[in-house]
């Protein structure tokens, strides 16, 4: 649920950066919404490893 928040955060900042010219702020919102993908993408693996170790154990 954080790497959806952290996404929906880093698109805001994105917006408004590209609104308001800032592109340091732009940037940020990118490496943000950068972050939560990979964030995801963890949990992601890390849930398929503990289902590959209980089907091991059974």
């Amino acid at each position: 649920m954080g790497e959806k928040m952290d996404d929906i955060k880093g698109k805001a900042k994105e917006a408004v950066g590209d609104a308001t010219g800032n592109k340091d702020l732009e940037r940020e919102g990118k490496v943000d919404q950068g972050v939560s993908g990979a964030k995801e993408k963890l949990t992601n693996a890390a849930d398929a490893i503990g289902d590959k170790v209980k089907d091991v154990n059974r």
